[in-house]
């Protein structure tokens, strides 16, 4: 379970970019709703000592009990749909409920999934590009994907599709496939698409979309009909990031007309807290939190290209995929080059629940990267 390594072979880059993704995290926190600065900030050092404990054990032992992992996912994202442990904020039963802890398994099942992929592609890697082990592995990961989408979530139940692409690429799918599976995805998103704009869409009749998702989509097209429902948000954030310029208003800024002080956005330090720190760090502090997560995510390929094995390639690489698709996704929401959806910036919005979600991710990373390659004829037995 644990292994000697020695600490010059510690990723040191990867947890000085997350802690100063959380750094700049809480600062905008504190912005957007003060009383949330220092929960945060327990939550960030409590996610260190989970992100570095973590990294010590061998991650090989532990995705080995990935079907455990996979069914305790599932009996939690089942407990807040069908039980009286679900909790609903915001419109949605996303929330869980067990005495004084209340978290969002939809966050953890990110990383879980990541988790079991890893050794179910690892073990079964010399027949993972027949047609039964791929519909295999999209039978495993439509079980949780629907209890998700139900919830309902579809920001995170999109996130979820990304990073299971990334896994399966990462796994070694073949390109020939992947074309195949193209050819029939786009013609059917499109048609998909196509019958959602349609006048009293079939799909909000047979329940396949809710109403409200289905105007967040009409408000992207049309924002001008939407401008007081629907796309209100989102406008506001676009002038909120317009309105800091290139140094931005400055911290807590006292200006009336602020996102904050004006209460233009509701809940700003989850979904939207790159339209704070827009405002009042401007296109420089903007360009900065932009440039933090892309070498997280890149950091995280760099490590799965050099792990000792497949299933650290999976890990390492899923982990940059979720942290790059969930960050694209979230600032061009704020940016109003994406419809409107739900979803917390990695590392930098406030919630708990995916801050150490991430952090046990990172983790699993670290120690990929300690047993990588270059490391592991370093390593001998504790």
């Amino acid at each position: 379970m644990f292994k000697h390594y020695r600490l010059r072979d510690y990723d040191f880059k990867l947890i000085f970019l997350v802690l100063v993704a959380s750094a700049v995290g809480i600062l905008a926190i504190g912005s957007a709703k003060e009383s949330l600065q220092n929960k945060q900030i327990a939550g960030v050092l409590v996610g260190l000592v989970m992100m570095v404990v973590i990294s010590l054990f061998d991650y090989s032992m532990l995705i080995k009990l990935n079907w455990i992992m996979y069914a305790a996912n599932l009996v939690l994202l089942g407990a807040v749909i069908f039980s009286d442990a679900g909790d609903t904020g915001g419109g949605a039963q996303r929330w869980l409920e067990i005495g004084p802890l209340r978290f969002q398994p939809s966050e953890t099942a990110k990383i879980i999934l990541i988790l079991f992929f890893a050794q179910f592609i690892m073990k079964h890697k010399e027949k993972f590009n027949t047609f039964k082990y791929i519909m295999l592995c999209v039978i495993l990961v439509a079980i949780p994907w629907v209890l998700i989408f139900k919830q309902p979530d579809l920001s995170t139940s999109i996130i979820v599709l990304m990073v299971f692409c990334t896994i399966m690429f990462v796994g070694g799918l073949s390109y020939k496939v992947i074309v195949g599976i193209l050819a029939v995805v786009v013609p059917a998103f499109l048609i998909f698409l196509g019958l959602a704009l349609q006048p009293n869409s079939v799909l909000v009749e047979k329940e396949i979309i809710k109403q409200y998702q289905l105007n967040r989509i009409l408000a992207f097209t049309n924002p001008e009909a939407y401008a007081t429902e629907e796309a209100y948000q989102q406008i506001n954030s676009i002038t909120a990031i317009g309105s800091g310029m290139l140094n931005g208003k400055g911290y807590k800024t006292n200006e009336i007309s602020s996102v904050i002080n004006g209460n233009y956005i509701s809940e700003p330090q989850t979904d939207f807290i790159f339209a704070v720190i827009g405002e009042e760090f401007g296109f420089k502090g903007s360009v900065v939190v932009v440039l933090l997560l892309m070498f997280i995510a890149l950091e995280c390929f760099s490590v799965a290209a050099k792990a000792k094995d497949l299933s650290g390639r999976i890990i390492a690489g899923g982990m940059g995929g979720l942290v790059a698709f969930q960050s694209f996704v979230n600032i061009g929401v704020a940016t109003f080059i994406l419809p409107n959806t739900g979803l917390p910036l990695p590392f930098i919005s406030y919630g708990l629940t995916s801050l150490w979600s991430l952090y046990i991710g990172m983790g699993f990373v670290l120690n990929v990267r300690l047993q990588s390659k270059k490391n592991g004829d370093k390593i001998r037995e504790g």
